[in-house]
């Protein structure tokens, strides 16, 4: 059964804000009316991508029978909001841990990959909603704040899935790399490319191209 701890909710729910505040400040370039204002927009993409990546590690985990349980790691919140005043955030609050006697390298991987994967399909919907609603954000501004908000949850999402596949220390890239290179080429890749056209790009300009407008 998909069972939540006391401890495990209050977690999540510091993590969620802090993270959220964290790409508040990239994004605002550390202007406070700026930061405010896009809080909102920015805790959308952050509540669907942050909490629905951990969540997807623990149900797999427990798919499996296994007991699983997110645990902050406030040295990791910290180091998060010192990065984000230079740029960039590097996002390690915390992480969902799985309590088993013994795990194959498959099992490991497929948990790990679970997050990442969650990310992209996120990333993917916020785009496919963008697309939608542009047309008629030039007269409904309603449509503006919709595909405000789903650029900001395209550009989060894709970063958080890119960054976390990674094959760095305990990110969750390293346990897929080490079950199946395939799997690992191919969601890794998906993820830059759809990192990189937000950077690169931006998100307006992206989906003008694949409208044709």
């Amino acid at each position: 059964m998909f069972k939540f701890t006391r401890s495990e909710v209050r977690d999540l729910i510091i993590a969620f804000f802090v993270i959220s505040l964290c790409f508040a400040i990239v994004n605002g370039g550390r202007n406070p009316n700026a930061i405010l204002t896009i809080l909102p927009f920015v805790m959308v993409g952050v509540g669907s991508g942050f909490i629905l990546h951990e969540l997807g590690h623990k149900f797999v985990s427990m798919k499996y029978g296994y007991w699983a349980e997110f645990k902050l790691w406030p040295q990791g919140l910290i180091f998060a909001l010192i990065t984000s005043f230079f740029g960039f955030v590097f996002a390690a609050p915390g992480a969902v841990y799985t309590y088993a006697n013994y795990m194959t390298d498959e099992i490991n991987g497929k948990i790990s990959v679970a997050g990442p994967v969650v990310n992209i399909i996120l990333a993917l919907v916020f785009l496919a909603i963008a697309i939608a609603v542009y047309p008629s954000a030039f007269t409904s501004e309603t449509s503006v704040i919709l595909f405000i908000v789903c650029s900001v949850g395209y550009s989060i999402n894709s970063f958080l899935a890119v960054f976390n596949l990674l094959p760095i220390g305990n990110l969750d890239g390293s346990k897929v790399l080490r079950w199946n290179v395939g799997i690992w080429i191919i969601t890794i890749a998906i993820a830059g490319i759809l990192t990189a056209a937000s950077m690169t790009m931006g998100v307006e300009s992206l989906v003008r191209l694949i409208i044709g407008m």
